[in-house]
């Protein structure tokens, strides 16, 4: 019986004394938490929550393309008003010369500015001759018709790579029934080019004949083209400069002589002594004056059968001394042949003048005086040559060479530079007169000489990782997603996880003024008893409930098996609330 009144005893004190927690709801567990874990708890829930909108926005963020660059102020404002009633997003470049917008609407966007007419700073061709007006005149149709070919020019100079923009200006006089009072078009085209282009002569030249091709009666050399510092860059093929000074064809011609006479020396010396070991440069005096030289030259007489008459006069006249002086008999074809063919050679004696019917005029000579005179004119053989001396003639060379001293490895793979031999030299300075076209008598000089290159120590700089610019763009592309990483992880480590860590210990909870459960099961004889330390927290001294749970200890010490069915019968059953 003693042992029924004991657990009797055991089961009263832990009722009055103890009540325990089993199953904790979270409710609970955040209402066991401190007032600062539960605040950092909510901070951290909160930050967490802001880190990943921001990382879901900079996910999602659109790439900007460009939609019209290079606008007038006046198109760039216009734009700007039908994006913003088109409802669609824009961005202006930092220096104001672009207008940004989504990539995946850019030719949406362009499409739909296009039926509003924008921009209006565009090139218009000759589609502004289907906006003809009722009513319009002669003049406003034939200036239509100019503004609208020089739109067509001004696109056709800006398809080139070179040019950047372009203004093509044409002046069409009218024409009038007058041939000779006509006047001839004339055109001006102001280019810019892109900054480090430049045109060459076969591009102006290329201009220059597109315009003149498009306009009737337009000669390319009423053609002008400008650039946008107002240098005039075609120069008029038919009029010579003032003066006649060298001009920019003539000096680029000398400049391309002078390289390929210095790339000729260098590719017959390179074999022999390296490809850095010589150095060459060449002076061309070039002569770009015209000459014109004419002369006249007469050859001898030449014989009788190769001359050439140039004309012939014969005069023949006859005195007779009576009736029958004169050619007697009846006219037939005897009397009317005509005279012979007389030689008169320059260089010869005389020959004796024969008449036509000699033998019936023999008679009557006799009786009469008769007289003709012969006059023959030869062509003089003369020869006319002009010679006119071409442009571009060279009139004296000089080439310098200087070469590098012959590096050789001795015995001990030491490298030792040597200069060359007296023979080696005069070998290449022969080598370099024959590839220039050595002349002596024109006053050309080949100059060659032996000396060591100065070899400049090049000083390489170090760049450290972190400042080249790869690694600088690859850190900035990745900056915005690391650093939300980054907030986010320690967000969740230095206030999340503790707070979690708190609220995930299950608390068992003995409402005995702070006195845990566990010291009702355990017999360590180290811990203080339960009198100890309600003593220590009461000094008024032990009440009755504290006396009843030293009983239930001591009972427990002297016969933990029924204490341990006490708690199994406990935990098999409902905790009253």
């Amino acid at each position: 019986m003693e042992q029924p009144s004991a657990i009797a005893v055991l089961e009263a004190s832990m009722s009055e004394v103890a009540t325990v927690t089993v199953n904790p709801t979270v409710t609970q567990r955040l209402a066991g938490l401190a007032p600062a874990q539960r605040m950092r708890l909510a901070v951290g829930v909160g930050l967490l929550v802001v880190v990943a909108i921001v990382g879901i926005l900079l996910g999602r963020q659109a790439e900007w393309r460009v939609l019209y660059a290079n606008l007038a102020d006046k198109d760039g404002g216009a734009i700007v008003a039908q994006l913003t009633t088109m409802n669609v997003p824009y961005k202006i470049a930092e220096a104001g010369g672009a207008i940004l917008v989504p990539a995946d609407r850019v030719h949406d966007t362009r499409l739909r500015l296009a039926t509003q007419g924008l921009p209006k700073g565009s090139v218009a061709g000759f589609e502004m001759m289907e906006a003809n007006r009722f009513g319009m005149t002669q003049f406003q149709e034939r200036l239509t018709f100019q503004r609208g070919l020089e739109g067509e020019l001004t696109r056709s100079i800006q398809a080139l790579s070179s040019v950047q923009s372009a203004r093509v200006h044409l002046a069409l006089p009218n024409q009038n029934g007058f041939f000779r009072e006509q006047q001839k078009p004339s055109a001006s085209v102001l280019v810019s080019l892109h900054p480090g282009r430049v045109l060459d002569r076969a591009q102006l030249a290329g201009i220059v004949h597109l315009v003149a091709s498009s306009v009737p009666e337009l000669m390319p050399a009423a053609v002008s083209v400008l650039d946008d510092t107002g240098k005039l860059l075609s120069m008029p093929t038919d009029r010579p400069d003032v003066g006649g000074g060298v001009d920019s064809q003539q000096l680029q011609y000398v400049q391309q002589l002078e390289r390929l006479y210095t790339q000729r020396i260098l590719d017959i010396l390179e074999p022999v002594v390296g490809r850095k070991n010589v150095k060459a440069q060449v002076t061309a005096e070039v002569d770009f004056s015209q000459t014109e030289s004419t002369s006249e030259s007469h050859r001898p007489n030449q014989t009788p059968d190769s001359s050439a008459v140039r004309s012939q006069q014969v005069v023949e006249s006859a005195n007779g001394g009576g009736a029958g002086s004169g050619p007697s008999g009846i006219p037939g074809a005897t009397t009317n042949q005509p005279p012979g063919a007389a030689s008169a050679p320059v260089n010869g004696p005389a020959q004796a003048l024969a008449a036509a019917g000699a033998s019936s005029g023999a008679s009557g000579s006799a009786n009469g005086a008769s007289k003709r005179e012969s006059i023959i004119n030869y062509e003089v053989d003369k020869t006319v040559r002009v010679v006119r001396g071409s442009t571009g003639l060279v009139k004296r060379i000089s080439a310098a060479v200087v070469l590098n001293h012959q590096s050789t490895t001795d015995d001990k793979g030491k490298v030792v530079s040597t200069p060359l031999s007296a023979e080696q030299i005069e070998k290449m300075t022969a080598l370099v007169r024959e590839t220039v076209g050595f002349n002596k008598d024109r006053g050309d000089s080949v100059n060659l000489m032996n000396a060591p290159f100065t070899i400049e120590k090049q000083t390489v700089t170090d760049v450290p990782l972190w400042r080249q610019p790869e690694l600088q763009d690859l850190a900035r592309s990745f900056a915005w997603p690391l650093g939300t990483l980054l907030l986010a992880a320690l967000v969740l480590l230095g206030m999340v996880r503790p707070a979690l860590k708190a609220l995930s210990q299950a608390p068992a909870v003995v409402s005995a003024r702070g006195v845990q459960v566990d010291a009702l099961l355990s017999d360590a004889p180290e811990r203080p008893s339960l009198l100890t330390a309600v003593e220590l927290q009461d000094p008024a001294g032990p009440t009755k409930a504290h006396l009843r749970l030293e009983d239930a200890r001591k009972l427990t010490r002297d016969n933990p098996a029924a204490v341990a069915n006490i708690v199994k019968a406990w935990i098999g059953s409902e905790v009253p609330a």
